[in-house]
């Protein structure tokens, strides 16, 4: 009968067995045995241990079914198993002994001697390959769980930048298209500048990371297009105190909220509108600020978040450990800021 052996989970019993050879290797020596003949006799005897515990573990034990009555028979069964086991031990010990694999340090009587002096290793080796056994299941539970909580975590980013990125498209075409309504000679211009966008989301933010100066570069685009849309009596500022322009950022993480200054701020403005915008990076610390023009109303009236604030406050979650996304309306005056330890990644 050929009973198949899964090798990934015998090395597992081969590992725990060598950290069992190397105990009882030191346990020996402190008894001033002679150092080959400890290692030879203690590797003879680990050979039989790994596959008597390989056996008991992963062929008998799956085998009792836990109903009431065989747990109250299970003890007496490993009971008899350890002592047969303990028999076959010291049969093992005196086959090496035949083929002078192994050196006996002391002689036993007869026979129930030699079984009784090995009943101690028999139970000791069953506990001690158990622990083991435990120990690296629950760590490939505990690993299998995290790469689990990772792949969910990815496949929930990448389904809020599917959102993300044509709503953003979606309100964008809209602003080209009341330019094409309008027959405004800077419909070709805003198509140009679309073009340049579209461009950046299908090759450069597919990856995890960009550099801040892609990020800035698609946000003056961005800006300039919007721009398009409102005479001179839109008034706009971006500026930037940036440390180091190869920092790595999440691509379009900043933009929702320029988009949502220029949508749900500037054109709902009558008079005067205008977008501040600053991005600081200094130290691994990121603070954006955004403020736009607002018609008037209450400071404590609650901020009713659109989808491109709530897909970045979920992906700020995901991603970082310590940030923090305020919104503040104020009369007139509308404040987005955002703040990211840049080194708190996940």
């Amino acid at each position: 009968m050929n009973i198949p052996i899964d090798r990934e989970r015998f090395k597992v019993y081969l590992r725990i067995g060598a950290f069992y050879l190397g105990l009882t290797v030191l346990g020996d020596l402190f008894q001033s045995q002679p150092f080959f003949a400890v290692i030879l006799n203690n590797s003879w005897l680990i050979i039989y241990l790994i596959v008597l515990n390989y056996i008991f573990y992963e062929r008998i034990l799956p085998l009792i079914k836990f109903t009431w009555k065989k747990i109250l028979i299970t003890p007496l069964i490993i009971f008899v198993l350890l002592m047969a086991w303990s028999f076959g031990f010291y049969g093992w010990r005196s086959l090496g002994v035949a083929f002078h694999l192994y050196t006996p340090f002391k002689d036993y009587t007869s026979v129930s001697n030699g079984v009784e002096a090995y009943v101690p290793m028999s139970f000791f080796s069953v506990f001690f390959f158990g622990i083991g056994i435990h120990r690296h299941d629950y760590r490939k539970l505990k690993l299998t769980a995290q790469q689990l909580r990772i792949e969910k975590q990815e496949a929930e980013l990448n389904y809020l930048k599917s959102q993300t990125n044509p709503h953003f498209l979606f309100n964008t075409l809209n602003n080209i298209y009341s330019l094409a309504r309008d027959k405004s000679d800077l419909a070709p211009e805003s198509i140009l500048r679309l073009s340049k966008i579209l461009r950046f989301m299908l090759y450069e933010a597919g990856g995890e990371y960009i550099a801040i100066e892609q990020e800035l570069k698609i946000m003056n685009d961005y800006i300039a297009l919007e721009q398009l849309r409102y005479d001179e009596t839109l008034r706009v500022n971006f500026n930037y105190d940036i440390e180091d322009m190869k920092q790595a950022i999440p691509p379009l993480l900043l933009i929702p909220l320029a988009e949502n200054a220029f949508k749900h701020g500037v054109s709902e403005t009558r008079n005067k509108p205008f977008v501040d915008i600053h991005l600081s990076l200094k130290h691994r610390q990121l603070l954006f600020v955004v403020k736009n023009s607002a018609e008037s109303s209450s400071s404590d009236q609650r901020v009713k978040e659109n989808i491109g604030l709530a897909n970045l406050r979920r992906q700020l979650e995901l991603l970082y450990t310590d940030y923090n996304l305020s919104l503040h309306p104020s009369d007139g005056v509308f404040t987005a800021s955002l703040k990211i330890n840049l080194a708190s990644h996940v």
